[in-house]
Order: structure tokens, then sequence, then C-alpha cells
């Protein structure tokens, strides 16, 4: 890591126990990028991420990584405490509040996911301090023709089913730290780097947390029946750009050219170099993203 930045994984904000935040700070920034991921909101799954995007900046910017309140309080947590979308939002609302509102530079957002869903609300609600949205890989509407939503979106739905499967991870949870590294990664992490392997194995393997997941999903599955509010997007169209993969069902083809078709003159890029919507659990992935907002923050600064 560059020496002239430091990295921070803190845990004190708000008295959240696992409401970690990442920040890399610039000695003096002239831009800060407030990054939001995508559920199941675990920054630490975006560390190499946020590292090569710092770099790749040239330490002018500093870098905040908020992850979602899936992690809770202490007596929320032995609660069970829930947290829909629109919480989320609202969490984020009084982060820049409470945490970024005294900062004198401008503010960059870039999401994940549905972290895009999240920032749109958040320069909706919250323009005065946000320049620029980057939106990467975002789940904007639900896409009816994919089986693997139609399936999470069952199960999502289903109390018994959320509740059954946070049990069996939370399960894998209670085994040795090897044994759950060896099995994650011989099975969804078979591509994984080190980091993302180690951020699952720290951060998801709790009830709670399955919960969390389940119950957030299951209030996006609701809310995104809607479509995007295309005359806001319109408006906000020279502060907001697109990344979407060519195979990928939360943000399919299909929702970037009706983007291109209600939105004239959106930006919009497809990435067609083989990564995937989990695109920060790989090195080439995270690195490869990163060049590409390194970019645009660029160009849109000497604009």
């Amino acid at each position: 890591m560059h020496q002239s930045h430091k990295l921070i994984l803190d845990k004190r904000q708000h008295n959240y126990v696992h409401a970690d935040l990442l920040e890399i700070y610039a000695k003096n920034p002239t831009l800060h990028v407030l990054f939001i991921p995508g559920n199941p909101g675990v920054i630490s799954f975006y560390t190499d991420f946020l590292e090569s995007l710092y770099e790749l900046l040239g330490g002018t910017a500093s870098i905040t990584g908020k992850r979602l309140t899936i992690a809770q309080t202490k007596r929320n947590l032995e609660r069970g405490r829930l947290y829909s979308l629109e919480e989320q939002i609202e969490h984020k609302l009084d982060f820049i509040k409470q945490e970024l509102n005294n900062i004198e530079v401008p503010i960059v957002l870039i999401a994940h996911s549905i972290g895009c869903y999240i920032s749109i609300e958040l320069l909706r609600r919250s323009s005065a301090k946000v320049i620029y949205c980057i939106e990467l890989y975002p789940f904007l509407e639900i896409n009816k023709r994919s089986s693997q939503q139609s399936v999470i979106r069952k199960v999502a739905a289903s109390p018994f089913l959320c509740a059954t499967l946070s049990s069996i991870v939370a399960l894998l949870g209670l085994l040795p730290a090897n044994v759950t590294r060896y099995l994650v990664r011989n099975s969804v992490g078979k591509s994984w780097s080190s980091t993302a392997v180690d951020a699952l194995c720290d951060n998801l393997l709790q009830y709670n947390v399955m919960q969390n997941v389940f119950f957030m999903a299951r209030t996006e599955f609701i809310k995104l029946l809607e479509p995007p509010d295309w005359a806001f997007l319109r408006d906000k169209r020279n502060q907001i750009a697109f990344l979407f993969g060519d195979d990928d069902h939360w943000g399919p083809l299909e929702m970037s050219e009706e983007i291109a078709k209600q939105v004239p003159n959106a930006h919009l890029v497809i990435e067609r170099e083989g990564h995937t919507h989990a695109f920060s659990c790989t090195e080439k992935g995270s690195v490869w993203v990163a060049q590409h907002v390194a970019r645009l923050i660029k160009k849109q600064i000497s604009n």
C-alpha cells in the first residue's frame, strides 16, 4: 500500500458493532469519494477496488466506503432488528449529514448493485453535496426474465426459508476458520481473491446477518417492481454514469438499452472483459473497474 495514505477499517461510528467504514485519507484532497456497496453490504469485499482507485487518483481524493446497516447495534443484534431498503437510504443520508457535512471538497458517489438505487436517492435528497454518481452494475428494476432472481425473490418472501437458510449458514460459521475458508474457496469462492474469501468468512456466517440480507432483498424486490424515475434521471444525466456488464442478470443489457431510450445522451458503458456482477471479488475485476472509475472522475473534474 502506498505510504502517503492511511487505511482504516473503523467500527466506532454510530455505535454499530459491525457497521464498518473503510476510509482512505488523502493529505490534501480535492474531492471525497463515498462508496455504497450492494447487498450484503460488507465493505471489506471492496478493499482491493477502493485501494486501487485511491492509487489511480494519485492521492487527490479521500475515500470512504460505508457498509449497509445489515450491521446492527448490540441491542438490535440481540433483538434481531431488520433493515429495509428505505432505512438503508435514510442511514446513508444521516451519515452524509453527520460525517461529511463539514468537508469543503465535492462529494462523488460510487455505488454497486442495489447501492446504485440508494445513491440515486442520495443525489435526489442531498444534491447540494453530491456532484457526480457512478453506478456500477446497477440493480434498478426487477428482471422478470431472470430465473435466479425469481428463486431469490421466492426465498426472500418466505420467513421459513429465510430462517432455515440463515441457520444453515450460521452453522457453517461455527466450524473452525480454516475449514470454513477451505469450503468457501472450493465452492462460491473458487475464483475469488483472498480478500473476498476473508470478507465472506468474517462477516456473513451469522444468523442475524443473513436474516438482514434476506429481509433487505425482500424490500428491494417490492420497491423495484416500480420503474426508475426517468424524469429525474433525465434531469441529472450529466451527473450520472452507468457501467453495465454484458452477462449480468441484476443489471441486464435490456436495462442499459432502456436507459439509452429514456435518457438520451446518458453516459453508458458496457463492460465486455468477462468480469461478473461481483467484480470486487477478484483482483482483476477490482483493478479494471477502478481504472474505469478513475477515468470517469478525472474527466468529470476536468470539465
